[in-house]
């Protein structure tokens, strides 16, 4: 089956992202192969964000609105799950091939989905796939470090059989970890696609600040079951990045943070495959972190 009569859907969460919103859209609209149905829901935004989402619903009918009340605070992790949820259920087309969570402050070329969607007919275990995130700084690329198996949280693309395993998102603080974790412990495999990129308007963690971002990673960490002589060891080279030493205190902190205060984690039998993972990475084993 060629791309273009693949069957996909989209399903988009923002909150207060007026500034950025068009740019997205505009991207989407000039897609070679487009989806099926694009949700887009506003999380009870304060700006300009839902006239927005509802000028161009208005005049696309496979791009659908949808408006959530303003729960009064940013929910890391869990808010925008719970908006992504709330645009699934609303869904009307049911035989979509394909899933993809998408954010609104990104920009991409004409041929993304059209080049993602052919990833996935060259490889039938690929359940979770997408882009590189990078940022554009006076005409220069940075591309967001990320492990191999990891596909970032803002450009999220699944087969629906994997959807269909992994039993969709939890609405937890690390959940863009969680989903391709438990993919890989079912006999998917999941990737981002290093030649295709996604420029995020804004970088990643800065709605939040420098520090509750990297306390915020440390939990997701902790949720998801790391090893702890993994996550010191991902400490350790962290040293070496900026924020120095700093960046490492913070996921540390988010990390040890999560057992004081008895936050619950993922399952036990996932929390075991993550850490056989990750004492084998330790040993020189390949492993999804490669």
């Amino acid at each position: 089956m060629k791309p273009s009569s693949t069957k996909y859907v989209v399903i988009t969460p923002v909150r207060d992202e007026e500034e950025h919103l068009e740019s997205t859209i505009q991207s989407m609209l000039h897609q070679t192969v487009l989806p099926k149905e694009w949700i887009i829901v506003d999380d009870g935004s304060k700006d300009g964000t839902g006239k927005i989402i509802d000028d161009y619903a208005a005049r696309f009918p496979w791009i659908k609105a949808l408006h959530r009340t303003d729960r009064g605070f940013r929910k890391a992790g869990g808010g925008v799950i719970d908006a992504f949820n709330d645009g699934y259920r609303t869904l009307s087309c049911c035989d979509w091939e394909f899933l993809a969570k998408l954010d609104g402050d990104l920009g991409f070329s004409p041929d993304y989905f059209e080049k993602c969607l052919a990833e996935f007919q060259r490889d039938d275990k690929l359940g979770i796939g997408g882009g590189v995130i990078c940022y554009e700084q006076e005409g220069e690329k940075t591309v967001e470090h990320a492990p191999a198996f990891h596909v970032r949280g803002a450009t999220k693309i699944y087969r629906q059989a994997c959807w269909q395993s992994i039993g969709g998102l939890l609405a937890v603080v690390g959940w863009d970890t969680v989903d391709e974790v438990k993919a890989n412990s079912l006999g998917w495999t999941t990737r981002s696609f290093q030649e295709l990129y996604l420029v995020h308007h804004r970088e990643t963690g800065s709605a939040d600040g420098v520090w509750p971002s990297l306390v915020k990673y440390g939990r997701a960490n902790y949720i998801c079951g790391y090893h702890p002589l993994f996550m010191l060891s991902k400490c350790a080279i962290r040293l070496v990045r900026k924020p120095y030493v700093i960046g490492s205190i913070g996921l540390l902190y988010g990390f040890v943070s999560g057992y004081l205060e008895r936050i619950p984690q993922v399952d036990r039998e996932l929390i075991a495959y993550v850490r056989r993972e990750q004492m084998a990475r330790l040993v020189g084993r390949e492993t999804i972190w490669r």
